[in-house]
């Protein structure tokens, strides 16, 4: 009896379900779905040299760059090295990069990473020489030094090494002071132009409705599926700064396209939120054809005249399993429902790729299919 009242329970709830319809999205802050026009970081880059490696850095007669740039170091410090041979196995050239965020100020910290160039084989320990990094325009913009925290580890023996991680790669958490500001000033800006991270036309009306809405003027304006302009002259408004604090975290019910992404490298499936199939007969098997060599070798009897001989034999054959037969997904109006049909059909990760591969071939897959 218990068992009975608890199937009808089930049974209750997917009705009830079932007539409650699709889930709606969760809304979505407008700072989590736009950048702002202007507001950006700046990629910088620079060269530098990491030293206090443990018998791990670049062997200078392969990287030669390494013994230029630790004279130069030299000779800057006072002390004359020319003519020198240098055999140092504890320091290696690298390439340092980091993102100047967007406001920053002067004096300011940022994160920096910090990767081999040479043939060093690891990072581990060491510690960054103080190393300008550079803007597209040739300017210096900040500056790096630290110890490294790399991201690997190695252990080797006499015989034999093992590597674990990309230890030739590390980051230096706050390595790098900004030295110079970008010059932009956002408290002058006449318009504001918000710029959708995953353009959507629907998205964009809705982000312009919310922003008027919550602002009480129609300052905000969509001009196409991926931009919405704010007009802050025409209506007087002289911090713009404000307003963004005011209208980042409105909440915006989101519309995306439909779609379908795999990776046959993992079987991995993702389907999204709108994915539709049309009504579609599926049906699925696999044929396995398997062919062994054992070859016979013959052998005369001892002392008796002949030759050992080798009889080649091979058994081929072939096996067709039975597959799922003819199953019918019918046509779908929510995302569980997609799953429940094609979950009926009991095949593996990889034989679903294929089989949503055929729908989509079939013009049944209303979604767009993007394999990885």
């Amino acid at each position: 009896m218990g068992r009975l009242l608890a199937c009808l329970a089930a049974l209750l709830v997917l009705w009830f379900g079932g007539l409650a319809g699709p889930v709606a999205a969760a809304p979505v802050r407008i700072k989590d779905l736009v950048n702002v026009d202007g507001v950006r970081g700046n990629d910088l880059l620079g060269y530098g040299l990491v030293v206090g490696l443990n018998n791990s850095g670049d062997s200078l007669r392969n990287s030669p760059f390494t013994e230029d740039a630790i004279v130069n170091i030299l000779e800057r410090l006072g002390v004359n090295v020319t003519g020198e041979q240098i055999r140092a196995r504890n320091v290696a050239a690298v390439l340092v990069t980091a993102t100047l965020p967007a406001f920053a100020r002067a004096g300011s910290q940022i994160d920096v990473t910090v990767s081999a160039i040479g043939d060093a084989s690891s990072l581990m320990g060491g510690t960054l020489v103080m190393t300008p990094l550079n803007a597209a325009d040739g300017q210096i913009y900040a500056v790096a030094q630290g110890s490294i925290i790399a991201g690997g580890i190695v252990a080797e023996g006499v015989a034999s090494s093992v590597t674990q991680g990309v230890p030739t790669a590390g980051l230096i958490p706050s390595g790098g002071r900004v030295e110079r500001e970008v010059a932009f000033d956002f408290s002058q800006s006449a318009e504001l132009r918000l710029a959708l991270r995953n353009p959507d036309f629907t998205t964009a009306a809705r982000i312009e409705a919310a922003i008027n809405r919550n602002v009480g003027e129609k300052i905000a304006r969509m001009l196409d599926a991926g931009t919405v302009r704010l007009d802050l002259a025409g209506f007087g408004i002289d911090r713009p700064a404000l307003l963004m604090a005011q209208i980042e975290n409105v909440e915006v019910q989101t519309s995306t396209v439909a779609r379908v992404v795999v990776d046959q490298r993992s079987g991995t499936i993702i389907l999204g939120q709108d994915v539709r199939i049309s009504r579609v007969a599926v049906t699925q098997g696999s044929i396995t054809l398997r062919v062994e060599e054992e070859p016979l070798v013959v052998q005369p009897n001892p002392f008796a005249d002949g030759q050992t001989v080798v009889i080649p034999r091979t058994d081929a054959s072939i096996e067709e399993q039975p597959g799922t037969g003819l199953a019918l997904v019918e046509t779908s109006v929510s995302l569980p429902e997609v799953i429940a049909g094609l979950n009926a059909l009991g095949v593996s990760a990889n034989d679903m790729i294929d089989i949503l591969k055929s729908i989509k071939a079939a013009g049944a897959l209303h979604a767009e299919f993007i394999v990885q």
